[in-house]
Order: structure tokens, then sequence, then C-alpha cells
């Protein structure tokens, strides 16, 4: 089973390639969130690791089901559940500009990139704990993965 990385060049292509695949009118298969906000999402979701959007601490159970959580998903290649619930921070429930999310979550990629080939990914995430530089580009592969799916490309 192949496990697939932003990390890998050529996933990192086939991710910009399926972004670009979207229009205005793509319309999800699941969920609440219209294609502008699936990648302001997707955007505020990459800035995590760039420093740029810093989640809140959470408590000691949470803190437990996402280090389990992140196991799972990497020994069993899981994708991630539709309808999952996430932080206050990275929820987006108004209306945004298509053109201009797209620019953004493809700038903010290019950023991502950047960050990991000059090896500045953080060590730990709030919810995941500690990670290395391939939980790092596993998890967000799986991630973008995950909405583009949900919108069909």
């Amino acid at each position: 089973m192949v496990k697939k990385s932003l990390h890998n060049p050529e996933c990192f292509e086939e991710i910009i390639n399926r972004i670009h695949l979207l229009d205005k009118n793509s319309r999800a298969l699941w969920g609440k969130m219209n294609v502008c906000q699936m990648m302001r999402h997707c955007n505020h979701v990459l800035q995590v690791p760039l420093g740029k959007i810093k989640l809140p601490e959470i408590n000691r159970l949470f803190a437990m089901v996402g280090k389990i959580t992140k196991w799972e998903i990497q020994v069993f290649n899981n994708g991630i559940p539709r309808n999952m619930p996430t932080f206050q921070k990275l929820i987006i429930n108004f209306e945004c500009d298509f053109e201009e999310e797209k620019e953004n979550l493809l700038q903010t990629l290019e950023e991502y990139s950047t960050c990991y080939k000059n090896n500045n990914l953080p060590g730990r995430h709030v919810l995941f704990g500690l990670m290395k530089e391939k939980d790092w580009g596993f998890l967000e592969y799986k991630h973008l993965h995950h909405h583009l799916k949900q919108f069909k490309v």
C-alpha cells in the first residue's frame, strides 16, 4: 500500500493539478462547506506548520485521541472520516472569493514546500503530538486529498 506524501514531488504536483480542476461551481459530495470555504480551510490547515496559525492547547483526553488517530491513519493508511470535528480557528463558515482562495491556497502550498525543504517544520502538533517531517507530509497530503475528493477532483 503506497503512502503518499506532500513531500514527494509527484504527489505535490498531483495536488496542485487537482486544485486547478476545481471551479466556482464545484459541488461537495458531503459536508457544509462550499468550494471556496474548503480551499480557505485547507489553506488555514497548511498555515499551522508554517507558524501563521496557532491552535489552542487541548485537554489530555483529546490529545490522546489525536495521537491514536495519527497512529491509526499512518498504520492503516486510512482516509480522514467525513464530517470530522475540527478546531474553531479552522472552520470557515462565511462567503469568500473563489479565485482569491485558489490563488492563496496554491501560494501557501509553495510556502509549505519551501518550509519543508528548509527543514523548518515544527516538531509538534497540538492534536497529533510529536511530529516528524514524514508525519507532516503524510497527514497534510491526506487532508488535502480528503477535501479534493469531497469536491470530486
